[in-house]
């Protein structure tokens, strides 16, 4: 197992979040989109679109969560490797393309596409099982926080929570396993407390900015 620091095992804790928020994101946008269509007109629509999705002054905007995970991505170059980096450096080029594009859905499709396959080649060429697992602790986090948030089907969540019970002991990282365990306890009660879910869920990973990798010996 690779020696992280903590400053880099932050930025592939980040780098999971933001790419899987980016990517969620577009795709809610996608699905709500005919739905817009039935009760805005299109003016209101464009400017919807531009604001939500292409906006480099919004701090929640697709774009600038995109911009966040490339540049973590641009930081850990090293523990990713140039290829699979390069994923993420097309999504961007994809996400500037889209906004020019008078179909945005489908242009976001190839930002989604090129996501999907940054997590492919941290499968397929990250060599490092910290790295990768730190990479996909972030993305299941990320998930399971909107997916409460959104209020999906508790066997979504389950289903991603499963996952990242195998996930969290590869990471080396220093986690809250009582929340852990309630989080559990959570997702098998007769009703899903949604809202505790996302304050567990945001608090799991301890001290998330300023964690150390339990891996390094910090």
């Amino acid at each position: 197992m690779k020696v992280l620091s903590w400053e880099n095992s932050d930025r592939l804790f980040w780098l999971g979040r933001y790419s899987e928020r980016a990517y969620s994101e577009i795709r809610r946008f996608s699905n709500q989109f005919d739905r817009m269509i039935d009760i805005r007109d299109d003016e209101d629509i464009d400017a919807f679109t531009k604001r939500f999705c292409f906006s480099q002054d919004e701090p929640d905007s697709i774009y600038s969560n995109l911009m966040r995970a490339y540049d973590n991505a641009i930081l850990l170059r090293d523990e990713i490797g140039s290829e699979t980096l390069c994923y993420i450096q097309l999504a961007v080029y994809a996400m500037n393309k889209a906004r020019e594009s008078e179909a945005p859905i489908l242009a976001l499709q190839r930002v989604t596409d090129n996501i999907v396959a940054f997590w492919g080649l941290v499968d397929d060429s990250v060599d490092e099982p910290n790295v990768r697992s730190i990479i996909k602790l972030g993305k299941r986090i990320e998930r399971i926080d909107n997916y409460a948030r959104w209020k999906v089907e508790p066997n979504e969540i389950r289903r991603e929570l499963k996952r990242l019970n195998i996930r969290i002991e590869r990471t080396g990282l220093n986690y809250d396993a009582e929340k852990l365990f309630h989080l559990n306890l959570l997702m098998n009660a007769e009703e899903t407390d949604y809202d505790m879910v996302v304050q567990d869920i945001e608090t799991l990973v301890l001290n998330e900015r300023q964690y150390f990798s339990k891996a390094s010996g910090q």
